[in-house]
């Protein structure tokens, strides 16, 4: 699934080439992602210039005109989506299920597994939309850190590794970059969250920060399906320590990488290292 780094490095992907440039037409080739599409969008996106592309979380948000009348289009990439620019006729393929067709580029939304999401809100405050109002804090924004996260698991039993993929705490922060960031800060998945010292997530606050720069600078991970806007592939799982290492020796000790399920997915450390 594109994590936080994935959406990032799709994002600056697209600066270069859209904001400032009007829809011509956007053709829409199915009527439902994970949600439904809302009908008569392809209309409404045509003719108006995108002004500015941000995130939230895992979602791309564009700005179309949203002081002039317009609103904004959310997308989420979902289990296997992604955003390519492509020439204009470039013919589309069989998941290739949506396009905005601007001047000189083409962007090309595909989702094999239809995951993915394409929402419009009318209207200039986006952080209204329902997708966006019960998220959590942005691990590289400013207000994010170790006094934060400390005062936000008092009282939590849960352990610390489900807590940091929990998106109404913190967003963005998918299995692998979960793994590697406790790896970093040396503190084990298994440790409840309420039972982790101030110091220690001092530490990890910044580990998750060093992680997820470390992982845009390399273009994100791709696993499967993920790609960049110009089909290239990310590669940080290939400079993991942790994360699909089971059975290999640790980077720092030599101990055999262990794994285990946490809510439903493999979680990934070395017993030695993390505490």
């Amino acid at each position: 699934m594109p994590e936080l780094p994935e959406v990032e490095v799709s994002r600056q992907g697209l600066l270069p080439y859209l904001p400032g440039q009007c829809v011509l037409a956007a053709i829409v080739r199915t009527p439902k992602l994970r949600h439904e599409i809302a009908p008569g969008l392809d209309s409404r996106l045509a003719g108006l210039r995108i002004d500015a592309i941000l995130r939230r979380g895992k979602y791309l948000l564009f700005d179309c005109a949203s002081s002039r009348g317009g609103g904004w289009l959310l997308i989420h990439l979902g289990m296997s989506g992604s955003l390519r620019l492509v020439p204009p006729a470039t013919p589309a393929q069989k998941h290739d299920h949506v396009d905005l067709v601007f001047t000189h580029t083409v962007l090309r939304l595909r989702d094999p597994r239809r995951f993915g999401a394409l929402l419009w809100h009318e209207g200039a405050d986006v952080e209204a939309h329902p997708a966006l109002a019960t998220l959590g804090r942005e691990p590289l924004a400013d207000g994010f850190c170790g006094e934060w996260l400390y005062a936000a698991t008092r009282g939590r039993r849960v352990p610390v590794k489900p807590m940091l993929m929990d998106s109404r705490l913190v967003v963005g922060i998918g299995n692998i970059y979960a793994a590697e960031s406790l790896f970093r800060a040396g503190i084990s998945p298994l440790r409840r969250a309420g039972r982790i010292s101030l110091q220690r997530y001092r530490v990890l606050a910044e580990a998750i920060r060093a992680t997820l720069a470390a992982a845009i600078a390399a273009g994100g991970s791709t696993v499967r399906d993920y790609v960049h806007s110009d089909g290239g592939a990310g590669c940080f799982q290939l400079s993991c320590a942790v994360y699909d290492r089971h059975a290999e020796p640790c980077v720092v000790c030599a101990t055999p990488i262990r794994v285990l399920r946490q809510a439903g997915r493999s979680t990934f450390y070395c017993p030695t290292c993390q505490r």
